[in-house]
């Protein structure tokens, strides 16, 4: 499998996908982590009303002079960053209901960022594999051979134990040494206000943090002709169904834990986006990208 991901081409045809287009290629992660403070470099990107605190040395003065309205000039910071994966490697991201089990998802997508930040960014580019226990910690880097160390430790990647989110969390902050973005990349199966709580410590040390919730279609909308005994993969816990708790009751408690998760994010200012694994890689990446711009 790691030697597949070292070609993009080969990446999109291992997951059913067709060719990733070469602008999403070029602009997605430069999309992802555009500097949220602009930075002010050569780069015009918008006006922006003076607020108390704001450094007057960006205030626009003819502009002022003209409207007695304080402005500041907003540029656009094309900055190296770096690039930190968390990949949630529990039990429950095994499963799958068709073709690409979650755990092989999101395999794909953080190859794909991998590529991107250390291909075509010139990014440093790290992985943290989590379950109950950090398994496997690489240190962003941009030094030779580093895209094929983090596709060998996507290899090496496979579903156990249980999740724990304060354990990679803890570890990860140990280890931050300047502000960079970080993606994590889980099924989420846990309290919405406990997990925000857990994570929202790295938004506060000035990264960003993005919530990558990969789901299969099949529970998001489970589809149940008779009565039948569900497993959970994690805690072995066993639950008897029947299709009309499946058709009625189920789909709104998970709608419900959705919900409050992306609130959650939102209050907390981490970013949050729900993935399918029945969806085509690149359509997800180029509608995330999407809604990032709109939003900055």
């Amino acid at each position: 499998m790691a030697q597949r991901f070292l070609d993009p081409d080969m990446l999109a045809a291992m997951s059913g996908l067709d060719l990733i287009a070469r602008t999403v290629v070029q602009g997605f992660v430069a999309g992802l982590h555009r500097s949220p403070d602009f930075g002010f470099s050569q780069e015009f990107a918008e006006y922006r009303a003076y607020s108390p605190g704001d450094d007057l040395r960006h205030v626009d003065w003819n502009v002022y002079a003209r409207t007695e309205r304080a402005y500041l000039k907003r540029y656009r910071g094309e900055t190296n960053t770096h690039l930190t994966v968390l990949l949630d490697a529990s039990q429950s991201m095994q499963y799958r209901s068709h073709t690409t089990s979650k755990m092989d998802y999101a395999r794909y997508i953080a190859a794909a960022l991998f590529y991107l930040a250390l291909h075509n960014q010139r990014d440093a580019a790290g992985l943290i594999v989590f379950d109950d226990e950090v398994r496997n910690y690489l240190r962003p880097s941009t030094r030779y051979g580093q895209l094929a160390r983090l596709l060998g430790a996507l290899e090496l990647a496979e579903p156990r134990a249980r999740t724990d989110f304060s354990k990679p969390m803890r570890h990860l902050q140990q280890f931050l040494r300047r502000r960079g973005l970080v993606v994590i990349i889980s099924d989420f199966f846990e309290a919405p206000e406990r997990l925000v709580r857990t994570i929202e410590p790295l938004r506060f040390r000035g990264n960003e943090v993005v919530l990558l919730h990969v789901l299969d279609p099949q529970e998001l909308r489970p589809q149940l002709s008779a009565p039948a005994l569900l497993v959970d993969l994690e805690t072995r816990q066993r639950l008897e169904v029947t299709p009309d708790y499946v058709r009625s009751q189920y789909p709104e408690k998970m709608r419900a834990h959705v919900a409050a998760l992306r609130e959650r994010c939102q209050a907390a200012r981490l970013d949050y986006f729900l993935v399918q694994t029945d969806r085509p890689l690149d359509a997800v990446l180029r509608e995330y990208l999407t809604i990032r711009h709109q939003r900055n």
